[in-house]
């Protein structure tokens, strides 16, 4: 199929990675809460004016009220999350990033698709025309580290355009487009912070692609072998958000660190919060606890299920489509 296969991956992947891009958003604020270098949400959530009386006191109040005590952050929700930054930053802060979105999905994604099509064809049994899981696995976790290598620089863009309304005014980094934000990462911080937490994407990328597509290719066949439904919406439907599942549960881990590593703040002459991705691993179980690494979980299979449906769908209707050429 060649550059057929490149073609039909890369437009499913753009149509589903824009149509969930919120709920890719609320994930990254959800997988960033807690971190200890980051000043309280608490503070950073208040209107300008809000926090403008917290700071003017009067001398009589200045001798007899206490300072306040530190506000611990409260674990908020997806749905909350969701409501905060729709409160505080509107309804566009939503959307946060979709350039970058854009820019991802047609270097990693479009990769991705492409080379696990050209790998099916080739290690297909041509008499029995199916394909082991083992192989299908195989294909994922190679396409997957690839193309990860390639989008790295639209990954690192996309996840700071997103967590960029979390930080107090001061200290937000506002690009205004996918381009703003690699040109100046590029000049500020060095070409190779393009590639920060590359090796955490390549491997969350070989976890996401190899348990997705190889997923969705195993159970659209037993759907399919056993006479449960015909190959049609329902069958694709069903496959992908099954596929959407186990690819959730899979990388969620590997993508609480690779958020945390690409988000972080990296001072002249200062330390950097993280040394890595193992010392950010350490760092957040030890202050968090283990299951800090599933932070964010409900957004994640909220945006994984959806992202996953509309990808396949859209690639069984876009091959339909392109079948003759």
């Amino acid at each position: 199929m060649g550059v057929k296969g490149f073609v039909e991956g890369g437009i499913a992947s753009i149509v589903a990675g824009c149509s969930t891009h919120p709920l890719d958003l609320i994930k990254v604020r959800m997988q960033l809460q807690g971190e200890s270098h980051v000043p309280n949400p608490a503070v950073q959530s208040l209107r300008p004016a809000l926090a403008f009386q917290t700071t003017t006191t009067t001398a009589s109040s200045a001798v007899h009220m206490p300072p306040p005590p530190p506000v611990k952050a409260a674990r908020v929700g997806p749905v909350a999350t969701g409501i905060r930054i729709f409160q505080t930053e509107g309804v566009a802060a939503l959307f946060s990033g979709v350039s970058a979105t854009v820019l991802r999905q047609t270097l990693y994604s479009t990769t991705r698709m492409g080379l696990y099509d050209i790998l099916k064809q080739k290690w297909t049994d041509p008499e029995t025309k199916t394909m082991p899981l083992s192989r299908k696995i195989g294909a994922g976790l190679i396409a997957g580290g690839i193309g990860a290598a390639v989008g790295n620089p639209a990954d690192v863009a996309m996840v700071r355009m997103q967590a960029d309304g979390r930080l107090p005014v001061s200290q937000r980094r506002n690009y205004t487009s996918v381009v703003d934000a690699i040109t100046r990462m590029s000049k500020q911080e060095g070409v190779t912070s393009l590639w920060r937490g590359s090796s955490l994407t390549v491997n969350r990328a070989m976890l996401v692609t190899a348990s997705q597509l190889a997923s969705y290719d195993q159970i659209k066949e037993t759907i399919l072998e056993n006479g449960l439904m015909k190959d049609g919406l329902g069958t694709h439907v069903a496959a992908s958000f099954s596929a959407g599942f186990v690819a959730a549960l899979a990388s969620n881990p590997v993508d609480v660190i690779k958020t945390r590593v690409m988000n972080m703040k990296v001072e002249a002459g200062q330390k950097p919060p993280y040394a890595g991705a193992l010392d950010c691993a350490m760092k957040t179980v030890k202050a968090e606890g283990p299951m800090s690494l599933y932070k964010g979980f409900i957004p994640t299979i909220s945006r994984q299920g959806p992202f996953t449906v509309v990808l396949f769908v859209t690639l069984e209707q876009v091959r339909k489509l392109l079948k003759d050429f």
